[in-house]
């Protein structure tokens, strides 16, 4: 007889539904390049290291009750277009997430998400018990199907998730599509807008949850320090949206909330506009180079406007990935995601990129 507590609990997710991260670089006696999750190709942001040092010495005192520093941090960042009381923030953009779930959702309320895709959208919505309603990308360039969105709406829909550039593919939703969208969708649907890559995207139609906020729209940018600030081991993440859902949200923000080496870091790092350049120069570049090796080795890829590319690889994914690894490159299948077959790999530093590249020559010459 089974005595175990957990026998008499009927879980929500099965074990191959729960997210599981990017693996860490292994032990290697050779040169391992890590470009397996979108991790800052530059490092941390100098100035966050600094402010995040700088405060260690106090560590054995409470950190601020409130995120309201961090706020006017964020206020400021967004040129005051919008003002401290518009924020959420969390320990993470993956928990950004889930406490916006936590607030909206109730078991048989349900959430709509296309994909491929950030796969927590899912794993975190199953935990309140909502019902899960994929409107898959539209192939073969992972469009936006708004059309099957708004046909999936009904009286149950609480939480629309988008993605903008969208992890794993890259790819990003045009302003004239979004405009659309939002003269359709109800106003009763909070709309989250992830848009963690927004820095590195470029095209000329490109728009952030910004614009919809101002107007007034139920709607959520999410963001996080890990990608364009280097701040992934900190576990820091924002939302920005309308003053009624961030005072709303924040009925359920845990005081003391941020650890206090978090919150001086991710000040340092809106202030270090100096590193943010210079990693979207670098990122920009480098999505160039990898471009141009794509085409000149006939890898089919898809335009990024991310940190990040998504493949089609000569080989199934998993002989792909285990070949590249012994190249010495980590790159990562994004079945998981959504995207069967297919492969996921970051832009790095000027080094990590040519090794990539030296690596996909290296197996196509052998293949």
């Amino acid at each position: 007889m089974n005595n175990d507590i957990t026998s008499s609990f009927k879980p929500f997710l099965q074990p191959k539904e729960v997210y599981q991260g990017g693996k860490n670089i292994p032990p290697s006696n050779k040169k391992i390049y890590k470009l397996s999750s979108n991790e800052n190709p530059l490092g941390a942001s100098p100035k966050a290291v600094r402010a995040a040092k700088a405060i260690l010495d106090k560590v054995d005192l409470y950190p601020d009750q409130t995120d309201i520093r961090l706020r006017e941090a964020l206020a400021a960042d967004f040129n005051n277009e919008i003002t401290t009381d518009q924020f959420i923030t969390g320990n993470s953009g993956s928990e950004v997430i889930d406490m916006l779930l936590r607030a909206f959702v109730r078991e048989g309320d349900e959430v709509i998400f296309s994909n491929p895709c950030f796969l927590p959208y899912a794993v975190f919505s199953r935990w309140y018990g909502s019902k899960q309603i994929d409107v898959p990308l539209k192939a073969p360039n992972y469009e936006l199907d708004v059309e099957g969105i708004i046909n999936a709406i009904t009286a149950k829909t609480k939480v629309i998730f988008l993605t903008t550039p969208n992890n794993p593919t890259g790819t990003y939703i045009p302003k004239s599509v979004l405009d659309e969208f939002f003269k359709r969708v109800p106003k009763s649907i909070l709309v989250v807008i992830d848009e963690v890559y927004r820095h590195f995207a470029d095209a000329e139609d490109y728009v952030t949850a910004l614009h919809y906020v101002k107007q007034g729209y139920s709607v959520i940018g999410l963001n996080s320090f890990s990608k364009t600030y280097g701040l992934a081991g900190l576990r820091i993440g924002y939302g920005y949206t309308t003053a009624t859902i961030a005072n709303y949200l924040r009925l359920i923000h845990k005081p003391f909330l941020l650890p206090i080496t978090s919150i001086e870091a991710a000040i340092g790092a809106l202030n270090d506009h100096e590193f943010i350049s210079e990693t979207v120069k670098t990122v920009k570049e480098g999505r160039k180079m990898i471009t141009a090796t794509f085409e000149e080795l006939n890898i089919r890829y898809w335009p990024s406007q991310a940190n990040f590319f998504i493949i089609e690889p000569p080989f199934p994914e998993m002989e792909f990935t285990d070949k590249m690894m012994q190249e010495g490159i980590m790159v990562r299948p994004v079945t998981q995601f959504g995207a069967p077959g297919k492969v996921r790999i970051s832009v790095g530093n000027k080094e990590a990129n040519l090794a990539l590249i030296k690596a996909l020559e290296n197996i196509k010459t052998r293949d």
